[in-house]
């Protein structure tokens, strides 16, 4: 399944967005297989953070000028956020670039298979936990509700997805649809 990911992603041309107004961001969408299953790692974020306060994301955060690269931010975050160490982790491929609304972030997701199992180290001051999301259960509620919200006379795509007793929305939504059309 992860090599078939990884073909799918280099095949694809990467949308970037370019806006000096907007801070850059990256995320990794750590996939991995667990008992013959295809998971998505997701994290939630504490009260203590800058911005997205409780929010279910993928790990990651905003690019630093010693990251040189996008790429490197997000290794970095993981490693700060969950303790995902670079070595273990093979980056599959990149997804488009995002726009956070409210924060004024882009996002540049990279999609990465990670071992499982793994001693993740929770950075508590950013990360309350570690959600574990089967792709199937996503894929099955693909999404739960979906709107389109005007913002700045901008028509956009609004996802809602729901696992147990979570609510994946916003920015990490439209990544996770761009990742389940890709995937599926």
């Amino acid at each position: 399944m992860m090599q078939r990911l990884k073909q799918t992603l280099a095949g694809r041309h990467k949308q970037r967005i370019a806006d000096p107004g907007l801070e850059r961001s990256a995320v990794l969408l750590p996939v991995y297989d667990k008992q013959g299953e295809c998971h998505l790692l997701f994290v939630k974020r504490t009260q203590e953070v800058k911005n997205h306060k409780g929010q279910i994301s993928f790990p990651g955060g905003a690019y630093q000028e010693e990251d040189g690269a996008l790429l490197n931010t997000a290794l970095r975050e993981c490693a700060e956020e969950i303790g995902l160490m670079t070595g273990d982790v093979e980056v599959l491929g990149e997804l488009d670039d995002v726009i956070t609304q409210v924060s004024k972030y882009i996002i540049s997701p990279f999609v990465a298979a990670i071992p499982w199992p793994y001693q993740f180290e929770l950075n508590r001051r950013e990360t309350e936990e570690i959600i574990e999301v089967p792709i199937s259960a996503l894929l099955e509620v693909r999404p739960w509700r979906q709107e389109t919200r005007v913002i700045n006379g901008e028509a956009v795509p609004s996802f809602f997805y729901h696992y147990k007793d979570r609510v994946i929305w916003g920015a990490t939504a439209r990544i996770l649809n761009q990742f389940l059309d890709i995937y599926a």
